[in-house]
């Protein structure tokens, strides 16, 4: 992917100011390219060696995963991959002095209150509005002499590989060919909302996506365990889990799940949120720390997103419109699960991945209250979806509009288009997902499946 395809002025206000002043000297910006070399051989000497040792780390974890799935069989196919983990990994180190309002009023306020009150120790109390994973990692970097936006942003930047790579996974059940897994992998390592959601943003949702594909990936896999691990861990991170949960409804009806394995949910999550408890948290804090969520996110309809509140945003009765969205998104939930389970044996791997699509749109769609980051789930599927189904390369293209329309907004303080284009990219989303979910109905017998070369 060429480097000249992202705007190169973001990469500028990303860069720390001893290298931007070395970069004045340019009145006018030119193309990403030069801001890449700019960071390589300028911007490395002011960044922590450790932090740039971290990176390094990460890269190599996503060079190793590509080794373990066979997708490196050739001298071309090693080049290629070194070259594009270079520089993926090279404009998030760019971007990782970046700092927003989120981490500045929020994110790192957090972290002195761990490094003030114990580490550890301080998750006896309640801190941020973060579930309880989120903030080991929080209490973790409290007892590091690394800048805690580094490692905020380091966590997330993990999780990018881990995403990509789940991605990968997901798609293999689609596709044997290894260039189109390939592609996945590195497209979502340069996917723009990605990219500015962790390594600009410092914003943690690629772990919750990264463990939600992968859970679905593990299920059409015939490893259900694994699978309900991931989702646990996954809805344990982010609420926004359950924009993609319904989906396995539709994989036990697809007959990946017996009703032991929804046991494993519960039991997962307990022990997330155990040391917690040990340390001093009262355990029903635990347990409603997502309610407690849910009535802190405001009033408003929506929060700069695409959903069906970008559309219509002159009500006069924003209590009742609410509860009016929370039905539908309730009865449309229904619907798709009716559908999936009048075809329960008609069911493929495409039907799963089209139900999974329709959730993680369509639930956020229709509910109000929503920031412009909660269609990052479906930005990841609708990719896997173009990779899966190359037909449905439009998708992707449809929400990645949709999303940075919200992240403009968030991240430069004004809007670039109405959002409610974005609202009109995504109801084109959910009619072909519809298409793809429908289609993937059919009579034929279900293909043999296909184990992972992992175990259980």
């Amino acid at each position: 992917m060429p480097f000249s395809c992202i705007d190169s002025k973001v990469f500028y206000h990303c860069l720390p100011v001893k290298v931007k002043n070395n970069f004045v000297k340019f009145k006018k910006f030119g193309r990403g390219d030069d801001l890449l070399l700019l960071f390589l051989f300028k911007g490395t000497k002011y960044m922590d060696l450790r932090v740039l040792l971290l990176l390094t780390a990460e890269a190599l974890l996503g060079l190793f995963l590509l080794y373990r799935e066979g997708l490196l069989r050739s001298r071309w196919a090693w080049a290629f991959s070194i070259l594009l983990l270079a520089g993926a990994f090279a404009l998030r180190g760019a971007a990782l002095d970046y700092q927003t309002l989120d981490y500045q009023n929020f994110l790192t306020r957090w972290v002195d209150f761990f490094r003030d009150n114990g580490g550890f120790r301080a998750l006896a109390y309640p801190v941020g509005n973060y579930n309880i994973p989120y903030l080991y990692f929080l209490a973790l970097f409290s007892y590091s002499g690394i800048k805690d936006l580094y490692l905020i942003k380091l966590l997330t930047i993990l999780f990018d590989v881990l995403l990509a790579w789940a991605c990968l996974r997901l798609a293999g059940r689609f596709t044997e060919s290894k260039p189109r897994k390939l592609a996945c992998f590195f497209t979502v390592l340069y996917l723009p909302t990605v990219f500015l959601n962790g390594a600009v943003w410092g914003q943690c949702d690629a772990i919750y996506a990264a463990l939600a594909v992968l859970s679905i990936a593990l299920a059409l896999e015939d490893r259900p365990a694994a699978s309900m691990i991931c989702i646990a861990l996954s809805f344990g991170f982010k609420l926004q889990a359950v924009f993609v949960m319904p989906v396995f409804a539709v994989l036990w009806m697809y007959g990946k799940f017996n009703w032991k394995h929804f046991l494993i949910f519960p039991l997962a999550y307990l022990i997330l949120v155990l040391p917690a408890v040990l340390l001093g948290r009262p355990f029903l804090d635990t347990l409603t720390l997502y309610a407690s969520q849910t009535g802190s996110i405001g009033d408003g309809l929506n929060y700069n997103s695409p959903s069906i509140f970008a559309v219509f945003t002159q009500i006069t009765d924003p209590k009742r419109a609410s509860a009016i969205a929370i039905g539908a998104a309730a009865v449309y939930t229904l619907n798709v699960l009716a559908v999936a389970f009048a075809n329960r044996r008609k069911l493929t791997d495409q039907a799963v991945l089209g139900a999974a699509l329709l959730f993680a749109v369509g639930i956020p769609f229709l509910l109000p209250h929503m920031h412009d980051r909660y269609f990052f789930a479906a930005d990841i599927l609708t990719l896997v979806l173009a990779f899966s189904l190359p037909l449905c390369f439009l998708t992707a293209l449809l929400a990645q509009f949709a999303s940075l329309l919200g992240y403009h907004a968030y991240l430069k303080m004004r809007y670039l288009l109405p959002m409610r284009y974005g609202s009109a990219a995504l109801i084109l989303v959910l009619a072909l997902a519809l298409t793809v979910f429908l289609t993937g109905l059919r009579e034929a017998p279900r293909p043999k499946r296909k184990r992972s070369a992992y175990k259980s």
